[in-house]
């Protein structure tokens, strides 16, 4: 009797597995219109927001010159408010890629990419930003095989990143001193990106933005916001040597020891020398590796070289707040 049930629930259970494998589910990429029927004279449920959730596509048919598909979809209640509802309906079938549609990763991809480049021009879609973000989410969340899947999850995760850092930076408590003063960035789907895809340009990304968590909000004249900034910048460089973010890194850090030369001032003459010789030192590794080639460095050796200049010829580079590198 025990191996009657046993192989039951065995059975029971690879069936549950084979059926969540078939199931066909996707997202829209457009936004559309919800039915009653698969009829455009039927009874108007909702409006479905591009990239919103598909966990079912139950029935795809034709009638005359539409196909129509009958989905499971996630729709927005108050889309300022970011509320949703999950709700049936029929809408037209050529917005729906699904995990049964040819090449669908790539489909929703790059409408994602069309999302953000709509986020990025003055005067786009409304929403686009928040729109691209669920388009790149869903590559990963159906396709997690796909080889966008990695960059998908990334841009998802710095999109929602760049959001909440904009909402937080309007905050009184932005300008705390310490960053355990104000609200942290929600890192969940960076700490995602770093456990799905571990040593890829995508996890030392990740771990590159969430470097903004430990950051001063002011600097307020306090030398140990610079002094620990420049610490958490070298140190991301060099746990991540092979990061696009690299460069970047290695020119935080040697600006914020080019500040502390002037926050120092003359009443502290031994760090003052030691940190115009570390943004020195910081600034011409970054020079000559830039002259390397190296392509994640090019771009930085003007900036590198203009900060050695103005620190052999006494310009300041710090005056009041620093605008974040």
């Amino acid at each position: 009797m025990k191996l009657k049930t046993g192989a039951l629930l065995l059975a029971i259970f690879c069936s549950s597995i084979l059926l969540a494998q078939q199931k066909e589910q996707g997202t829209v990429i457009n936004e559309v219109q919800m039915y009653v029927s698969p009829d455009l004279n039927s009874q108007k449920l909702a409006r479905a927001t591009r990239g919103r959730d598909v966990p079912l596509v139950m029935e795809r048919t034709k009638i005359g010159e539409h196909t129509w598909a009958h989905v499971l979809i996630v729709v927005d209640v108050n889309r300022d408010a970011e509320t949703t509802r999950q709700i049936s309906g029929w809408v037209p079938s050529n917005v729906v890629i699904s995990t049964a549609t040819p090449n669908g990763d790539q489909i929703i991809f790059g409408e994602a990419v069309d999302s953000e480049n709509q986020a990025e021009l003055r005067g786009g879609r409304r929403h686009a930003a928040e729109d691209a973000m669920r388009l790149y989410y869903r590559v990963y969340d159906y396709w997690p095989a796909s080889p966008l899947a990695g960059e998908a999850l990334w841009r998802a995760a710095d999109i929602r990143w760049q959001l909440e850092k904009a909402d937080e930076s309007l905050r009184p408590s932005s300008q705390e001193m310490s960053p355990d003063m104000r609200t942290p960035i929600d890192d969940e789907n960076m700490k995602l990106v770093m456990k799905k895809f571990p040593r890829t340009k995508w996890s030392d990304l990740a771990a590159y933005d969430m470097i903004d968590n430990k950051l001063c909000g002011s600097w307020k004249g306090e030398t140990h916001c610079p002094e620990k900034e420049s610490e958490l910048y070298e140190k991301y460089a060099r746990e991540h040597p092979q990061s696009p973010k690299v460069a970047e890194a290695l020119f935080n850090a040697a600006w914020r020891q080019a500040a502390l030369v002037q926050m120092y001032g003359a009443q502290h003459d031994k760090e003052r020398d030691k940190a115009r010789k570390k943004a020195m030192d910081l600034a011409q590794e970054l020079a000559a590796k830039s002259a390397a080639g190296d392509p994640k460095l090019v771009d930085w050796k003007p900036r590198a070289t203009e900060l050695i200049y103005a620190m052999q010829q006494g310009i300041p580079t710090y005056t009041a707040e620093p605008d974040r590198k």
